[in-house]
């Protein structure tokens, strides 16, 4: 499947419930008015997209149905949705080569993946990992959670199903010692990629967002500038409640971009356009499956298109 139909089959159940709120609203040309931009409220608040980022929507696809007379309903919210989600971007991927001249950038390129517990993080990484190996560039995993029983376990599978290298410890292992040994590793053996799975944790547990920090802070000593990118994981079926404890990560470390896991298995995919309404943040990539491919980057307009058409 080309990349619009990836997201449009991911977001089959968000894109059915919009169907069946506005039915044939969706087909509206012209000025909007109030039983109409009623329904239109109702049926973006059941798809979670939040109260702020609904109110925005509405009003940018009115201004878009009021210039441009030809456009439908459902052309104006795909629109403004792709033009709200691409008002702030990221590429989760090491830079681009300098030019002639210039100097290299430090390698390994570091990225920290983090999040509450459950979202998915582990495997999201094995399914980046894989995705970076393919495009050639050599990559370590680094198993940072030591807290979570058979954590490093996991991520060695899915390492192995990469194809790629991976370091971990003993469980109870101190996570900052851990991703010194592996970023030495990593630059040891010419590794391009070093990505690290670090253990999940809520907001509320202040020395575990403390822990991240010295995390963060290791990293730095060992790779110049590192972590270059910290993509904090969230899953997409629980809308736009993660949202909270994402705020606490935010002022915890310096989070580059977000990761969207489960789209596939969710109804409130509108919770993507509050998400990134409400923190300001990127989204850079997006889990829709189980599998090793099951994954793409963030493409703002594909995803609209996905959602309302």
């Amino acid at each position: 499947m080309n990349l619009w139909d990836r997201f449009r089959e991911s977001l089959r159940k968000t894109r059915e419930r919009v169907e069946q709120g506005l039915g044939a609203l969706l087909a509206h040309r012209g000025p909007v008015d109030a039983a109409t931009r009623e329904r239109l409220e109702e049926t973006l608040l059941a798809a979670d997209v939040g109260p702020s980022a609904t109110e925005r929507l509405m009003s940018l696809a009115e201004r878009e149905l009021k210039s441009a007379p030809d456009l439908d309903l459902r052309q104006a919210l795909e629109r403004t949705a792709a033009a709200l989600l691409a008002e702030r971007s990221a590429r989760f991927a090491p830079p681009d080569p300098p030019e002639a001249g210039a100097p290299d950038p430090p390698k390994p390129w570091v990225a920290l993946l983090i999040g509450v517990n459950g979202v998915g993080k582990t495997t999201f990484a094995g399914k980046l990992a894989a995705g970076f190996a393919r495009e050639g560039r050599r990559t370590l995993l680094i198993a940072a959670d030591t807290f979570r029983a058979a954590a490093s376990d996991q991520l060695e599978v899915w390492a192995k199903r990469a194809g790629v290298e991976w370091v971990r410890a003993r469980d109870g292992t101190d996570p900052a010692a851990v991703v010194h040994d592996g970023l030495s590793a990593a630059k040891a053996r010419g590794c391009e990629v070093a990505l690290v799975d670090t253990a999940g944790r809520l907001h509320t547990r202040h020395n575990l967002m403390a822990e991240l920090q010295k995390v963060a802070r290791v990293a730095g000593r060992v790779v110049p500038g590192a972590p270059h990118h910290v993509l904090l994981v969230l899953d997409a079926t629980v809308g736009q409640n993660g949202l909270a404890q994402a705020r606490e990560f935010t002022k915890a470390v310096p989070v580059t971009s977000l990761g969207l896991t489960k789209l596939d298995g969710t109804a409130r995919g509108g919770a993507v356009i509050a998400i990134a309404d409400q923190l300001r943040l990127p989204i850079s990539v997006v889990g829709m499956g189980e599998g090793l491919e099951d994954w793409e980057r963030f493409d703002p307009a594909a995803f609209a298109r996905g959602l309302f058409e």
